[in-house]
């Protein structure tokens, strides 16, 4: 998936799960959809988000 981080393995991307959620999908439209997924790999893309955007990307110092 070109290095973007994904659901236990799967060929589904957290930025997946976390447009949908912010698209106003809810839960359970998103199990529907995608049936082999389970509540928890919600909660840890939108988890793993919340956390991504906190963190702090700093350039490499060459000396």
């Amino acid at each position: 998936m070109g290095g973007k981080p994904c659901i236990r393995g799967m060929r589904t991307t957290v930025g997946l799960l976390i447009g949908l959620v912010a698209s106003g999908y809810s839960r359970a439209e998103i199990l529907r959809l995608y049936p082999y997924l389970e509540e928890e790999d919600i909660n840890q893309a939108l988890a793993y988000g919340a956390w991504r955007v906190e963190e702090l990307d700093l350039p490499l110092r060459v000396a």
